[in-house]
């Protein structure tokens, strides 16, 4: 007799069906589990067993076969115990065969046979959800799993003996509810930064449409103070998104206790990291950081302090909202929608440019480490600002600075005129003028001939890129929707110019 237990397998963010059978029949002693299972896949055969023992359930002295279908798909992850041990338990009688017909089953196994979390239980409570079944996991991740639907049949046992009462009749699972992490308090505020006013509304123009921004400024004037900042005035995650960044870190494991959060993420990785810690990819094709910042802020400190690969790695997600990572032997997706945000001084001693401030090298020392950051990446940055040092006046003075909830009201504002703008153009997946498509900006951000004659001329003296001058009038559609007007006007043109001319000069000296 054959008995069958369906799981998944992941590939990127997709939970591919996978069919685990178990069959004892006479023969050499032994387990054998067959059809390309990794290293972890492999040890599972000695926690299984482990678990049984603990379970008060004997493995008799036949040959077990386990077969994990289709043969030809690699196995990768500790969630194949749990199906495993099921498959064993409904082929020895002690669950009956039928009850796991509905479900879709994933957990690890501890030696005394609990049930361990595993990564990747919302994906899987999707796919389990889309094929018309019920999903078997975790307690610990049970909260994780609800999220997938209101409908769906969800058994989170504590233990292998739970789940078997749990099917005798002795014992009732409860449907696990969805959790949420409690929003987050103490974030740092815009009122703690004196000074920095022009900085400071870059940062607000960059919240209101997602707009990739850079801060250029000697050490010390604020760079990191504001970028860190930026969280306190995004808004939340709507349902649909996130819905999108909680199965990424799912896949990466970093829903603790199964609590998802509306917080937008941001990640700060160190300059050290590699092309796969950025995009994705190891052994096992984890998410990187830009994955992780999905509907997020990626901000990058020391920026050109990157190596050059890992800065143009970032181009094409950039513009796509994906990673893939192709590999020989496989090709996986995950969706990369960012918002980068970086800061840099302007040369190697950082104080090129500053008065008083003479650099021994010249304007070299700029030019080449500007120069580290290639063209093409520079001119997918919307927004490019200098932060100056602050000057003790600024320090001294004492000045009631806006907070932080103020600027997110505003912030919010000019995100809901653009979401009900791409609702009613019927753009799906477009939430922010960031994201709006090129065929789409020219008639959301129209201008009239004032305007044009003023961006025709700036096109011609700076020599703009197409990206550049679609780019430059989704910010102006951006800082229209701040001050509440339905049309781009030539004063919004006139800042949006202003943001990229500065980001021409770096592109230049690069």
């Amino acid at each position: 007799m054959v008995s069958r237990v369906r799981t998944v397998s992941f590939q990127g963010i997709e939970a591919v069906p996978v069919d685990v059978q178990a069959m004892l029949a006479p023969g050499k002693i032994g387990m054998h589990i067959v059809g390309l299972p990794d290293k972890a896949v492999a040890e599972s055969r000695e926690r299984v067993q482990a678990a049984l023992h603990a379970s008060g359930l004997a493995l008799p002295a036949k040959k077990i076969t386990l077969n994990l279908a289709p043969a030809d798909l690699p196995k990768e992850g500790s969630h194949f115990d749990l199906p495993i041990a099921l498959a064993l338990m409904a082929a020895l009688g002690a669950i009956p065969a039928d009850a796991l017909d509905d479900y879709v089953v994933l957990g690890e196994l501890s030696l005394d046979g609990t049930i361990a979390p595993v990564a990747g239980v919302l994906p899987a409570a999707i796919g389990a959800n889309a094929l018309g079944k019920g999903l078997i996991c975790p307690a610990e991740s049970g909260p994780e799993a609800a999220w997938a639907g209101a409908d769906i049949d969800i058994l989170a046992p504590r233990s292998l003996i739970a789940l078997a009462n749990h099917f005798r009749g002795s014992q009732v699972l409860s449907r696990p509810e969805p959790a949420l992490h409690q929003p987050a308090i103490g974030l740092p505020d815009l009122s703690d930064i004196k000074g920095q006013e022009t900085a400071k509304r870059a940062l607000e123009v960059a919240a209101a449409g997602g707009h990739n921004l850079l801060m250029v400024g000697p050490p010390g004037s604020g760079k990191s103070m504001l970028a860190e900042r930026l969280p306190s005035i995004l808004p939340p995650l709507p349902p649909a998104e996130l819905l999108e960044v909680s199965m990424v870190h799912s896949i990466a494991g970093k829903l603790a206790g199964g609590k998802l959060s509306d917080r937008r993420p941001f990640r700060a990785p160190h300059h050290s990291a590699s092309m796969a810690a950025m995009v994705g990819g190891g052994f096992k094709a984890r998410p990187g950081e830009m994955s992780l910042a999905h509907h997020g802020v990626l901000f990058l400190d020391e920026f050109p302090e990157f190596t050059p690969q890992v800065l143009d790695s970032l181009r094409q997600p950039l513009e796509t909202g994906q990673c893939v990572i192709a590999r020989a032997n496989h090709r996986i997706s995950y969706p990369a929608r960012i918002q980068l945000v970086a800061a840099m001084n302007p040369c190697r001693c950082g104080m090129a440019g500053e008065p008083g401030h003479v650099c021994a090298r010249g304007p070299r020392c700029a030019g080449d480490y500007q120069a580290r950051i290639s063209g093409p990446l520079m001119d997918r940055i919307d927004i490019r600002i200098d932060v100056p040092a602050v000057s003790a006046a600024d320090l001294i003075r004492p000045t009631v600075a806006e907070t932080s909830a103020t600027v997110a009201e505003r912030v919010a504002r000019a995100r809901d005129l653009q979401r009900h703008r791409y609702g009613e153009l019927g753009v799906t997946g477009v939430t922010a003028n960031a994201q709006c498509p090129t065929a789409l900006v020219e008639t959301v951000a129209a201008i009239d001939s004032a305007g044009r004659a003023l961006l025709s001329e700036a096109a011609e003296r700076m020599a703009f890129s197409a990206r550049a001058y679609h780019r430059i009038l989704k910010v102006a559609r951006t800082l229209a929707d701040l001050d509440g007007k339905p049309a781009v006007g030539r004063i919004h043109l006139a800042e949006a110019i202003s943001y990229r001319v500065m980001a021409e000069r770096t592109s230049m000296a690069a």
